[in-house]
């Protein structure tokens, strides 16, 4: 039977990938660990920057990769996402006979995880323990006592709205997103109704924008500032062993 991705589409693998291309810094990062062997990994995009020691060919952006630099590499697989990849690239790529794995922008940590656990069982036959000890960890639910803006972006202003993982990391950690229920996945509301949405704290990620307390907290005056790692608060793979502890660190301090 040939195996589908996130989005039912067949994903034709003969055997456990050899030669593989990642578009997504998260999938990269998941798919070397020391279950699989790092040789299998040939390419990545500009941003796929753990783990820090990666040296493979690079293809530009995940938004607009050089699809014919992928060509080049003779993948038998790449792995793609439904929100960071563009349709017409997955498109391209299966076209030219190569297999792609795209898996879908998960609403919660516990479906990306699940993600990743039948992405790596079915190309590599693994199970890592990173993997195990995330599930165990995320399982865990702490009391809510603090809601929050989550800005992504700035000029214009970007947020984290409805069904995100980003949002599902922060309420495992005991802090309401404000924007849990409108309508979009990022809206962009006017910094006026941020101010006074009434929210007692401000998460501000490093990535994808670099927000830093000399950038983004003089905007929400009466709201705590709270920097965290945008690695920790958005990448769904090994990093979510340590982000945890990270983040709950983060918050704490900025209740007390």
């Amino acid at each position: 039977m040939i195996p589908v991705d996130d989005l039912g589409e067949p994903v034709p693998l003969p055997g456990p990938p050899r030669r593989v291309v990642s578009l997504v810094p998260s999938l990269t990062e998941a798919v070397l660990t020391d279950a699989v062997d790092p040789a299998v990994l040939v390419g990545a995009t500009d941003y796929c920057t753990h783990p820090p020691e990666l040296d493979v060919a690079r293809v530009g952006g995940s938004k607009y990769p050089d699809v014919d630099r992928v060509l080049a590499l003779a993948p038998d697989l790449v792995l793609a996402n439904s929100e960071e990849n563009r349709p017409e690239d997955v498109q391209r790529l299966r076209a030219n006979g190569i297999a792609v794995w795209v898996t879908v922008a998960p609403a919660t940590v516990l479906a990306a995880l699940g993600s990743l656990r039948r992405l790596l069982a079915t190309a590599w036959d693994v199970e890592p323990g990173w993997l195990v000890e995330a599930e165990t960890l995320w399982r865990q639910r702490e009391p809510v006592r603090a809601t929050a803006v989550v800005p992504v972006w700035r000029r214009p202003w970007v947020v984290v709205g409805r069904d995100t993982f980003a949002g599902d990391v922060l309420l495992r950690l005991g802090v309401a997103n404000a924007y849990a229920d409108h309508p979009e996945r990022y809206p962009r509301p006017p910094l006026a109704e941020l101010r006074s949405c009434g929210a007692d704290l401000v998460v501000l990620p490093d990535e994808p924008y670099r927000f830093t307390p000399e950038d983004g907290p003089e905007s929400f005056p009466g709201m705590t500032p709270v920097h965290v790692s945008g690695r920790h608060l958005t990448w769904y793979g090994p990093s979510l062993v340590a982000a945890r502890a990270a983040l709950l660190s983060e918050i704490d301090r900025s209740l007390r």
